[in-house]
């Protein structure tokens, strides 16, 4: 039990360095472009990615950095790409909002929202003929459940009895506008039920109580018992992309949501389980080190040329390459 909530403490703490050094870099003028921070949601990528085989698959969002850890990404390749660099996921033309990587399974992070619902649905669909005993899961936040792609790809699934997760990562907000404005139902999954599909509601920021209940849905759909829509309670620590306001948040929220932070919580439980304090000061100090090493990687890793632009172009009728 220590080790293995030890691997997941890990893991989280990685990608709230990782996301932490992105602000300060972002905000030096580092990294140009917008990027969308996931500190404080860390939970939940870990806890479902954590149930996940390498041929599993998995879409992202706008808020994707934490996935794309989660499921084993290079940091140095995700960082890189950050800084447009060369040698990043997208040779440095997608940025933030665009990495994938097809030999891990992540299809792809998107800037359009539930853009990556109906991607997974179709990719659920492709392990159900193969037969291939793999899974599928979309990541969104509460503000795609009110996009008609969510419905479509949620009837879908569940007429076709497909193994696919649906992850709700609800952190109150879309943006500035608060779920409770725009949504009458307390919790969203709720809908799954209109959909013959089961549901549940987790504690998003208990890594633990997240991977229980993704273990059982994945579990679930590897046997062919068809699709589960998770719904993960969290909150981001930032605004909803770097430099923005967010005096919409209300009065002491954020500090609330703060005393339930993630890694705090999973720290805490591992020190009272009998992990030493330098045991945790050295899984920090390496975490430390991998980020240092990433930034060192992007950093001295060249630009792209003014002819890498027409490079990986093809028409759209087919896979002749743009000239």
């Amino acid at each position: 039990m220590t080790e293995t909530l030890q691997q997941l403490y890990t893991r989280m703490l990685t990608i709230r360095e990782f996301e932490t050094r992105v602000s300060y870099l972002y905000a030096d003028g580092k990294i140009p472009g917008f990027v969308h921070l996931y500190i404080g949601e860390e939970a939940v990528a870990v806890g479902v990615c954590s149930c996940l085989n390498r041929n599993d698959t998995i879409t992202s969002t706008h808020r994707g950095h934490g996935h794309l850890i989660a499921k084993g990404g290079d940091l140095n390749r995700m960082m890189a790409e950050l800084f447009g660099k060369k040698t990043g996921y997208c040779k440095g033309k997608g940025g933030s909002m665009h990495i994938a990587d097809l030999e891990l399974g992540i299809l792809g992070a998107n800037g359009i929202v539930g853009g990556g619902i109906p991607i997974a649905t179709g990719s659920a669909y492709a392990h159900k003929l193969k037969r291939d005993s793999s899974v599928s899961v979309a990541f969104f936040g509460d503000g795609a459940t009110n996009e008609g792609v969510f419905h479509e790809s949620m009837n879908i699934a569940a007429a076709w009895n497909l193994p696919m997760i649906f992850v709700c990562e609800n952190n109150n907000y879309g943006v500035s506008t608060r779920l409770s404005r725009i949504t009458k139902i307390p919790n969203i999954a709720h809908r799954a039920g209109a959909y013959g599909m089961e549901s549940v509601v987790v504690d998003g920021n208990d890594v633990e109580a997240v991977q229980a209940a993704a273990h059982k849905a994945i579990d679930k759909a590897r046997n062919e018992y068809g699709p589960t829509l998770i719904e993960c309670n969290t909150f981001r620590h930032h605004g909803h992309f770097e430099g923005e306001n967010v005096s919409y948040f209300c009065k002491n929220e954020l500090e609330a949501w703060k005393c339930n932070d993630p890694i705090r919580s999973a720290e805490e439980k591992l020190l009272y389980l009998g992990l030493s304090e330098h045991a945790i000061e050295k899984i920090k100090r390496t975490v430390t080190r991998e980020i240092d090493q990433a930034i060192e990687f992007a950093e001295t890793s060249e630009y792209p040329k003014g002819e890498d632009a027409l490079e990986d172009l093809f028409h759209a009728g087919g896979q002749e390459k743009w000239q």
